[in-house]
């Protein structure tokens, strides 16, 4: 007996938590596996990915060792990441800026976070360094 294809929409891939439509593994997965970001943008969405998944490893590895903390994620009160909007991205060869608006559930609180975020490529990969945060 022959079993019916399975629709597109229940696809075995889960959706990319950065909200780009694409699935995980075709999206920010391959840069959680290794595979270096093409651009800022694509640093940023993979970043808040990995803040959504709990990857803290990925975090720190793609934070400039300049600015890196020791760790980033709070495991006592973790926030639900719920959507991501990227508002705009600017580059050069060397240096980028993400515009973008996270939104989350702390404690069953929604929150809003906007930040312009700061990127440097180095030896051919790009790393956060810092940014503007305002919460909302």
């Amino acid at each position: 007996m022959v079993k019916p294809s399975r629709p597109a929409s229940q696809s075995a891939s889960p959706p990319c938590p950065c909200g780009s439509g694409k699935s995980y593994p075709a999206c920010c997965g391959r840069f959680h596996s290794g595979t270096p970001a093409p651009d800022a943008e694509a640093l940023m969405r993979s970043r808040y990915s990995a803040y959504a998944l709990g990857l803290e490893a990925y975090l720190l590895a793609t934070w400039h060792a300049s600015t890196r903390p020791a760790s980033v994620l709070d495991a006592a009160n973790p926030p639900r990441w719920i959507r991501l909007k990227v508002i705009s991205h600017h580059a050069t060869d060397e240096r980028a800026t993400v515009h973008f608006i996270a939104t989350c559930r702390i404690q069953g609180r929604a929150e809003h976070m906007e930040e312009v975020s700061r990127f440097v490529c180095e030896s051919g990969r790009w790393f956060y360094v810092d940014g503007e945060v305002s919460s909302g």
